[in-house]
Order: structure tokens, then C-alpha cells, then sequence
């Protein structure tokens, strides 16, 4: 993200040394602003446990939570003293390092990599079309209006575009979340998500190039320079993301780190979040480069990680998540009344009209840019590739449009406004968000009735590249004497003989039954001094196996490999289709160079989830004799 973190003017930092109280005042005040905060968040949590449970859709927690932190701000706002008032006001420092980045990496992490590129030409056209639309839409209404002078000064253009670009950050939180209870069409769900993803990243980066002319003057010129400015920096921002992934996968596949998970697990988060400061601090996207780290990571690095570290990673990424979202919103609540300047008369910089003209101004904008980029987008694939079925029908549309509320990144953003106006905008789109939230999240379940929108739908297809499989329950033979010699061979022989009889088939059981996969050497490609050498060929045993015996069953999924594609392609057109790995499938036929790039080169380079699918594909006989070698029997 390209957000200044220390654009703090000195005027201001002035002000906090000379008005700073006692660290023991501090502290004290401190303790109870967290206590508030931490009560809402319970609250926030348990309203949802009891929503899920007593199935009641039509609420969702975020809206709750908006509500509790607007009452609580409403009694601090009314409350003697300024202490705790001023610690509970929203602060895009706070945000941008604390709550954004879990929120960005989990939805990297567990994204459904199948669905989000299968549809990454939609995604790419609303998050780029579509924020550009909406930012100049708004920037200019707005113009226009203030230019009227009704009841705000006059604002410059360009202030205006930067004002528009705050508020085309979507943040479908609250519909995505219905979405996920009701299982709605998952086609539907990942242009959703992946648009609210990339529009963040579109906003901020756009917010950064206006405000690089601030002070200026704008010539035509300009246009062209913010255009080049902008790619640049979200090519490079991506490019960060990458690199950083990669590297983070070659160090695991390199090292003997999934001996230890809990240094692993450390390494694999703090590798995330380096990267993500250190693309801020090149003034660059964090975002951008984090949603592509996680991206990465999960498609190379998860399958050399060792099981604890995958399970680890995966629910510790996703609580914070949570967690971050769920204060978002206590903190949007709190901040409609402990942002405004108490000093300063209430319709100095509430502006009635001006916040309605900006809310009709976003909900126009938004209209104008899903209907005709819907329609291109239809209009596109029935000519360019004959597709008789609409892409995106009128309902889908319909929804698209409605999940085109606004979010906290707006409410960060605008928190670097300059000038005499800046207050009163500040407050515009903090009101704006909190509105565009109640209005459209509130009604979302019902918005699914009225437009008939296929729910209950079960993906399998799109699954995300670790999901779950249920692994036959083990006997009571296979637990005998865990602790003595003989526990872990009936454990082994047990599963060799499932996956003989076939209750381990297919092509996403792998992984829990590799004994001694503690003896695997990244660089000799050998399995300790006393063994055979293993050819490269052969060598395919991966380190995600090395806490085998502490797995709750999770599995790692197979892509196709070479061996695949031939049987495949020798045993006619009677049998299964190849599969496609989770980053290549369903890009459709202009994606298979990039999957057979990647299954070639990229991932024997960084990932061990190749030699694991050419360990599998040798078949049932060489998995028995490999496990009776390693256990110390001979070959007979």
C-alpha cells in the first residue's frame, strides 16, 4: 500500500509532546479504552454465535457491531473528559498496520484459487474499470455540486477526484458473510470477493497518484503521468508480493524447519508482513503485494510446510481475520463521535446535503459502472468465444450492484486530507460508509429472495487448494503401543493396505502415512547415510508428511503431472479428464501455457507437491515396498 504511515503534519506532533499526559494517567485511561473495546467484541462475537444458531439471517454481526460502537461513542462523546475519547478515535496508523494486513493475507491465504481465476478477466474489469468509474464519477459530481455553493465551499477538482477515490473502496464484509451461510452460486461470490479485494488495492493506489499533484498544477499531461504512475506501482507491488512467496518457499524446501513448526509458523507469518512493510515503505501497494504473497505461499510454500504448520498457519491466519473485521466496524461505530473535534460547532463540518448528494453521488456511480461493464463483458464472450449462456445475467448483476458498499479503507484514506475542507469530508465519508453499510448489508438476505438467486449451492469444483478430506477412522490395532517400537508400523501398514483396498483413493489422498519422512535431505536427495540413493525421478516424499503422527487427517490436493497426462492420454476418451492444479485451473485454454509452465518448471523448483504426486502415482505395489523398506524389512 502506498499510504504514507508518517504523514503526520509537525505541527500536530508538536501539539501531542506539549499535551501529552503521565505514563501512569496514560496507562490507566489506556486499560479502560481496551476494555471497551474488547467488551464490544465479545458482544460482537456472541450476537453472532446466537444469530447462526437461532438461524436469523435478516441481522448480521456487523451491523450489530456498528450500532454497539455507536452507542458507546455516544456516551464517551457525552462524557466528561477527553482521555478516553481521543484513545478510541479512529487512527489509519492503527488500521493500516494492525487490522488491514490479517484481513488481506487470510483472503490471500485460503483464496479458492480455481473459481478466483477461472473469473479474473470479470474481477480485473470491475476492479480496475469499474474503481476508475466510480473515483471520477463521484470526484466530479461532487465538483459540480460544491461548485453551486449551496451550503460548502468551493472545492478544487482535484480535491474532489481524491475525496471520489476514498469512497470507490468497496468492502463487501457483511454480504460476503451472508453469502457464505445461504451458499450462494460460487461464480457469483468469487467476483464479489476478488473485486472488493482488488478495488482496495485500485483506491489506495489511485488516492497516492492524486495526491502526488496536490499543490500543483494539472495539465493533460498529467492524466497520462497518474496513468503510468499507477501501473507502475501495482505491477511492481505484485511483483513484490511474488518474489517474496517464492522466496519464503525455497527457504522451507531448503531447510530442516519443519522439524520445528512452531519456529516455522513464525517465520512463514513474519515473511507475509515483511513484505507487506516493505512495499509501504518503497511507497508501493502493500496490499497488492500481500494479496499476492498469500497467493503464493499458499500454491508453493503450503506443500513443503510440515502439518502443524499448515494447520497453524491456516486457523490463526483466518481468527485474526475475524477478529480485525469485527473491530473494523466497533471502530466505524465508536468514530462517528469521537473523531469530531469538540471544539468546533457540530454543522461546521456536518454538512447535511453535501453527505446526501455524496451518497446519491456513490450509489449512481456504482449503478453506472456494474450495468455497462456486465453487459461488455457478456457482449465479449458470446462473440469472442461463442458462449450462448450470459456470463453475468440481470440478477447477477442486480447483486454485483448491491454489494457495492463502502468500507474502512475510505475512512483511512480520508484521514490525509489537507486543507480548510477537510474535516467536513472526513466526516462525509466516514457517514457515507456507516450508511451504504446498514442500507445495503441489512438488506442483502432479502435482496437474495427478491432476484431468485440459486443458494445451497455446494462447490466442489472451486475448492480452496487444502480443503478437508475425511480419512477412514483408524482401528484400534493401529494406536496399540504408539509409544513402543511396533506402533508406528501398524499405523503404516494399516494405511498401506487402505489405499491397496481402496479406501485411500483418488487424486487428493496423499500425505499422512510417510513414516520416516524425518530423514528426507533437500540437497543430497537422499533418505539418511545407511539408505539407498533415490534418483530424482523417484525421490518423492514430501516434508509435508513429517508430522504425520500428530494430523488431524487434513490432506494435501494433487495437480496433474506428466505421469497423469499420459495415462490419461493412453487410455482413451472413456477415462477421467486430467486434472488441473489450483492456480491453473479453469483459466480457460489461454491458461494451459501457464500450467504446463508450472507444472514443469515452477512448482519441482518451489514446492515439494510434485515429488508427493509422483510418489502417489506410482501406485499401490512400490508404496507397500517403499514403506516395508523404511521400516527395516527387506524386500522379498
Amino acid at each position: 500500500m502506498s499510504f504514507k504511515i508518517a504523514s503526520v503534519t509537525a505541527a500536530a506532533v508538536a501539539a501531542a509532546t506539549t499535551t501529552a499526559p503521565p505514563a501512569e494517567e496514560e496507562e490507566y485511561y489506556s486499560s479502560w479504552s481496551l476494555f471497551l473495546v474488547c467488551i464490544l467484541l465479545i458482544l460482537s462475537l456472541l450476537t453472532s454465535y446466537y444469530l447462526q444458531i437461532k438461524r436469523i439471517r435478516a441481522v448480521h454481526e456487523t451491523l450489530v457491531s456498528i450500532f454497539a460502537g455507536m452507542l458507546v461513542g455516544l456516551v464517551v462523546r457525552l462524557a466528561p473528559g477527553t482521555m478516553i475519547r481521543d484513545m478510541l478515535t479512529f487512527k489509519h496508523t492503527l488500521f493500516f498496520n494492525l487490522l488491514l494486513p490479517p484481513i488481506i493475507l487470510a483472503s490471500g491465504y485460503e483464496l479458492k484459487q480455481e473459481n478466483f481465476f477461472r473469473n479474473f478477466g470479470s474481477i480485473l474489469t470491475f476492479a480496475f474499470a469499474g474503481t476508475f468509474i466510480s473515483a471520477i464519477g463521484v470526484g466530479i459530481l461532487v465538483f459540480i455540486y460544491s461548485y453551486l455553493g449551496i451550503d460548502t465551499d468551493r472545492l478544487s477538482l482535484l480535491e474532489c477526484l481524491t475525496f471520489g477515490s476514498t469512497l470507490s473502496a468497496t468492502d463487501p464484509v457483511t454480504i460476503l458473510a451472508i453469502f457464505n451461510q445461504y451458499k450462494v452460486d460460487p461464480k457469483l461470490y468469487t467476483i464479489i470477493f476478488g473485486e472488493s479485494l482488488l478495488n482496495d488495492a485500485v483506491s489506495i493506489v489511485m488516492y497516492e497518484t492524486l495526491s502526488q499533484f496536490h499543490g500543483t498544477e494539472v495539465y493533460v499531461s498529467s492524466i497520462f503521468h497518474g496513468i503510468g504512475i499507477f501501473l507502475l506501482s501495482f505491477s511492481v507491488s505484485m511483483a513484490l508480493g511474488v518474489a517474496f512467496g517464492l522466496a519464503t518457499s525455497l527457504m522451507l524446501k531448503h531447510s530442516y524447519l519443519h522439524l520445528y513448526p512452531s519456529i516455522e509458523s513464525c517465520l512463514v507469518a513474519l515473511c507475509a508482513y515483511t513484505c507487506y512493510f516493505f512495499s509501504n515503505g518503497l511507497s508501493m501497494s502493500g496490499i497488492v503485494s500481500l494479496l499476492f504473497c498469500g497467493i503464493t505461499l499458499k500454491h508453493y510454500a503450503y506443500h513443503t510446510m510440515s502439518r502443524r504448520t499448515q494447520r497453524a498457519t491456516k486457523y490463526i491466519f483466518s481468527t485474526l481475520s475475524q477478529l480485525s473485521e469485527n473491530f473494523i466496524f466497533v471502530y466505524l461505530g465508536l468514530s462517528l463521535f469521537t473523531s469530531a473535534p469538540v471544539s468546533e460547532p457540530v454543522f461546521s463540518y456536518v454538512k447535511p446535503v453535501f453527505i446526501l448528494i455524496t451518497a446519491i453521488a456513490v450509489i449512481f456511480t456504482r449503478y453506472a459502472a456494474v450495468f455497462p461493464l456486465s453487459e461488455l463483458i457478456n457482449l465479449f464472450l458470446r462473440h469472442a468465444r461463442g458462449q450462448r449462456q450470459e456470463e453475468l445475467p440481470h440478477s447477477y448483476q442486480m447483486m454485483l450492484f448491491w454489494a457495492g458498499l463502502r468500507g474502512a479503507v475510505g475512512v483511512a484514506l480520508a484521514a490525509g486530507f489537507k486543507g480548510p475542507n477537510a474535516q467536513m469530508m472526513r466526516t462525509t465519508v466516514l457517514i457515507v460508509v456507516v450508511l451504504t453499510v446498514i442500507a445495503f448489508g441489512g438488506t442483502t438476505a432479502r435482496m437474495l429472495e427478491v432476484l431468485g438467486i440459486r443458494t445451497g449451492v455446494e462447490d466442489d469444483a472451486g475448492a480452496s487448494s487444502d480443503e478437508d478430506e475425511p480419512m477412514p477412522p483408524p482401528t484400534r490395532n493401529a494406536w496399540v503401543g504408539r509409544g513402543g517400537t511396533g506402533g508406528r508400523w501398524n499405523r503404516l501398514e494399516e494405511e498401506s493396505s487402505a489405499l491397496a483396498g481402496g479406501r485411500l483413493t483418488g487424486a487428493g489422498r496423499i500425505g499422512t502415512h510417510y513414516a520416516t519422512s524425518r530423514l528426507y535431505n533437500h540437497h543430497t536427495q537422499n533418505y539418511g547415510p545407511n539408505q539407498p540413493p533415490i534418483s530424482p525421478a523417484n525421490n518423492a516424499f514430501s516434508t509435508a508428511s513429517s508430522e504425520s503422527y500428530d494430523s488431524d487427517g487434513e490432506v494435501l490436493p494433487l495437480a496433474p503431472t506428466a505421469i497423469d497426462n499420459l495415462n490419461n492420454s493412453n487410455a482413451g476418451p472413456a477415462s477421467h479428464p486430467p486434472r488441473q492444479n489450483s492456480l491453473g485451473a479453469g483459466v480457460g485454454e489461454d491458461g494451459k501455457w501457464f500450467q504446463a509452465l508450472d507444472e514443469r518448471y515452477l512448482l519441482p523448483i518451489f514446492s515439494n507437491a510434485t515429488a508427493s504426486r509422483t510418489f502417489h502415482a506410482r501406485g499401490p505395489a512400490e508404496y507397500d515396498w517403499a514403506g516395508r523398506w523404511w521400516c527395516g524389512e527387506q524386500r522379498g
